[in-house]
């Protein structure tokens, strides 16, 4: 019965009883379940649409809990996981939600919230709790851009998606195309990334990074292991993979939003319409400031002062290698601990030791920029997209602000002791050679090109005719797909397991000058981390980079999983928590059209030292970098993004100079073809 949950995100903003998807699906729900606008004629509606359906869920009348805070949010504002007060609301419901003692009552509720509450709010809400609560876990959430697509294409574009709904039958119907170039033109500089930042895939990962990791709720599923230093580890990866794809098409690496005051000088214009707001989503021309945020209407402030306030405690935290509690206990930033308790605090999840004096930095600044526009709503304009995770990454100023909390990140690291060359080193292991082999390129090259690929609009159109397919077609980066070869030498007398480490980053500087390592080190990109055994000897382990322990397969960005009562329990688990994993197109940066130089590092480390001791993990386990484990903790002893998260020792001035026996360094080159080319299958 609980795939029956599934169903509620179909047509989010429509009423629960109208019958849902290909089988007509309604609930069967008590009268009083229904609106208030529709309780005066709930039997007329009731019976209308009972005709219709094929499929009829009962929902049970249950002892319904008071649902105050989350009703406080209107049916048509903008909801935000970033806003305090918001947080709470949304902490509430998913307390209800994974509180429920079977999943017959979570429907029955679900049901009663569905057409209440703010629909953005509870598809968050209903989410975190499926993914959470044990009974539910299995389920694959349905993709946001087939619930929410107004978050995701061009609203000029689902307007001709709804006259190919009304008007065109089905068998005649072709995807609509969404033009590569629909928010600006590369007259603005910005624009000549906007293929990655407005991604599908690359904001459908971000969207739910944050739903397997919420920063409120019930502190079982948002006190996972080692959280604060994924967060920032995380989104330092974005930072590195943005830089680098800004420094492939000659505009050089972000700037950092370290004055809170100074004009934005990067604007955007998003051409989105908001999913329950009925309205675009707000423009920011360039050159804006920041002012204090005051909307009573929506319960939303924000003031610049208390955020440079937040920064000064938390450089002075960095300074002394300490925290204070709430109580004024010290609490020590440690090798170990330090960057994860530094991370609570940047994002103030709930684990934030003290959210008087560290404040909230990381959502303030969120929500004074998606405010800029009209910061104390005089002109009663909805907040912008930096105040929503399924559409942040599409702005230029998130990486602005993201760069500053990865000036945070490194400040911090940076006053941790270099590692010896005995630290790194693996004793008796050596890699010999590394290369990557591509189909049709020479050796140690890249491929990267467009693909045009297909998405589901249909489930999110709401009071639309249903049962039918509706497709866009997008054009989006992709990658030849290619493999690593490792010749890696074992000589000690025995067998040993060792853990592969494997990251590229760009050669070159803005000027064409090779980086010193402690600037290349920022811009490493994990691209894959795995295990292997090493008998004694020479080892040939060849990994093909579909199997990359970062990504999701291609077929959970773009394949329509609608059909899910026919997948095994496998195919769930596949599909749901590995939704979390960063896009398999994404995995390699665009490159240019004449060879971008990029180095390849690959170090092979002691398992032994490397493993946590905890049970085998079940189910998905391809996109451990930024998600880690189900119900486990983070399946690496060493701190993330080891052994680039700590200056260089004494003497080190490039990769070369760093490198040790079980390290190799290999020049490559990634070539873009400026050209739209099929999808290969993974093999």
């Amino acid at each position: 019965m609980e795939q029956y949950l599934l169903v509620m995100y179909i047509r989010p903003s429509e009423p629960l009883f109208i019958p849902k998807g290909e089988e007509k699906i309604t609930f069967d729900i008590p009268p009083e379940y229904m609106s208030d606008k529709y309780q005066p004629i709930a039997s007329r509606i009731l019976n209308q649409f009972e005709n219709e359906a094929q499929v009829s869920i009962p929902v049970k009348n249950i002892a319904l809990p008071d649902l105050s805070i989350p009703l406080a949010l209107g049916r048509h504002d903008t909801f935000s996981p970033h806003i305090p007060a918001h947080r709470k609301m949304a902490e509430h419901l998913i307390n209800l939600f994974i509180g429920m003692r079977t999943v017959e009552d979570l429907i029955s509720l679900a049901a009663y919230c569905r057409d209440r509450v703010n629909p953005m709010m509870f598809i968050y809400c209903l989410s975190v709790a499926i993914l959470h609560r044990p009974d539910t876990k299995h389920l694959s959430i349905p993709k946001l851009t087939e619930v929410f697509p107004d978050k995701f294409i061009d609203s000029e574009a689902l307007l001709r998606a709804k006259e190919e709904a009304k008007i065109v039958p089905a068998g005649s119907r072709t995807p609509i195309e969404i033009p590569m170039d629909w928010t600006g033109t590369n007259a603005d500089p910005e624009h000549k990334v906007a293929y990655w930042r407005e991604d599908l895939g690359v904001n459908l990962h971000h969207w739910y990074w944050h739903l397997v990791y919420p920063s409120s709720g019930p502190r079982k599923i948002v006190a996972k292991d080692r959280r604060g230093e994924l967060f920032l580890y995380y989104h330092h990866q974005m930072m590195a993979r943005y830089n680098t794809e800004r420094l492939c098409n000659g505009i050089g690496r972000t700037r950092a939003f370290t004055n809170l005051r100074e004009p934005i000088k990067e604007g955007y214009f998003p051409k989105l319409d908001q999913a329950v707001g009925g309205r675009a989503w707000p423009s920011r021309p360039a050159n804006m400031k920041l002012a204090d945020v005051d909307r009573k209407i929506f319960n939303v402030r924000v003031n610049i002062s208390d955020m440079e306030r937040y920064r000064d405690a938390i450089f002075e935290a960095i300074k002394t290698r300490h925290v204070r509690d709430t109580e004024g206990k010290i609490i020590i930033l440690d090798d170990v601990n330090g960057t994860d308790i530094l991370g609570n605090i940047i994002e103030s999840s709930d684990l934030s030791p003290n959210p008087s004096l560290y404040g909230d930095l990381h959502n303030n600044c969120h929500t004074a920029i998606a405010n800029v526009h009209d910061p104390d709503h005089r002109h009663l304009e909805r907040t912008g997209i930096m105040d929503e995770n399924a559409t942040a990454m599409r702005d230029p100023v998130f990486y602005v602000w993201h760069a500053f909390i990865d000036v945070i990140y490194y400040r911090y690291k940076d006053t941790l002791t270099p590692y010896t060359t005995q630290q790194l080193n693996f004793p008796g292991v050596s890699i010999k050679d590394v290369r990557i082999s591509t189909p049709t390129f020479n050796p140690n090259t890249l491929g990267t090109h467009w693909t045009r690929s297909d998405v589901e609009l249909s489930r999110g159109l709401d009071f639309f005719p249903g049962g039918t397919s509706i497709l866009a077609r997008l054009q989006h980066l992709n990658y030849d797909k290619f493999s690593y070869t490792f010749t890696i030498q074992n000589s000690n007398d025995r067998e040993l397991i060792g853990t592969l480490r494997v990251f590229i980053a760009p050669r070159l500087d803005e000027k064409g000058q090779n980086l010193p390592f402690n600037e290349q080190r920022k811009l490493m990109i994990e691209m894959d981390k795995f295990t292997a055994k090493l008998k004694k000897g020479q080892n040939v382990i060849v990994r093909k980079s579909t199997e990359s322990s970062l990504t999701i397969p291609y077929e959970v960005t773009f394949q329509d999983l609608n059909n899910q009562n026919t997948q095994s329990q496998e195919q769930f688990d596949k599909f749901n928590y590995c939704a979390c994993g960063w896009p398999q197109h994404m995995l390699v940066p665009r490159g240019t059209t004449q060879g971008y130089p990029m180095d390849l590092f690959v170090m092979i480390t002691d398992y032994q030292i490397d493993k946590v001791n905890q049970k085998e993990p079940q189910g998905c386990v391809n996109s451990i970098s930024f998600c880690g484990l189900k119900d486990l903790k983070y399946p690496d002893t060493r701190p993330m993004g080891y052994p680039f998260d700590r200056i260089a020792r004494q003497g080190v001035k490039i990769l070369n100079e760093f490198l040790t026996p079980n390290m190799k360094m290999q020049q490559i080159t990634v070539r873009f073809n400026d050209a739209v080319k099929p999808r290969q299958k993974d093999s």
